[in-house]
């Protein structure tokens, strides 16, 4: 299967542009309550004048993810991997959890001020 039928490519560009976005903000927050601490986090802060550049990456890649997932089956040829139910099903959900990150990503910011 190519990587252009699949949306798998868009899939992980959202992931690590989501992931990227929050760094940032909800880093830090992760790792002192995980009991991680020390003067590096503070770097993580240096990501934050990138943040929107990292969202609007994730949000141009989800929305390739979603014209590849969620176009009709009979799109894909029968014999390709996205014609099965089951690897159809598995990107979905992946797509959601990664739609997830995103969304968090976007509303950590308005939401930090709660826990500090």
């Amino acid at each position: 299967m190519s990587e252009s039928k699949s949306g798998r490519g868009s899939l992980i560009t959202g992931g690590i542009a989501a992931v990227l976005a929050s760094a940032c903000c909800l880093g830090p927050l992760i790792l002192i309550t995980l009991g991680i601490s020390g003067a590096w986090i503070g770097n993580l802060a240096a990501l934050e004048p990138y943040r929107p550049w990292f969202i609007g990456a994730a949000l141009v890649a989800m929305v390739f993810a979603w014209r590849r997932i969620y176009r009709p089956a009979r799109a894909c040829q029968p014999g390709d991997v996205c014609a099965l139910p089951q690897v159809r099903t598995a990107y979905k959900v992946v797509f959601w959890i990664v739609a997830l990150l995103i969304l968090t990503a976007l509303a950590f910011p308005f939401v930090l001020p709660l826990f500090y």
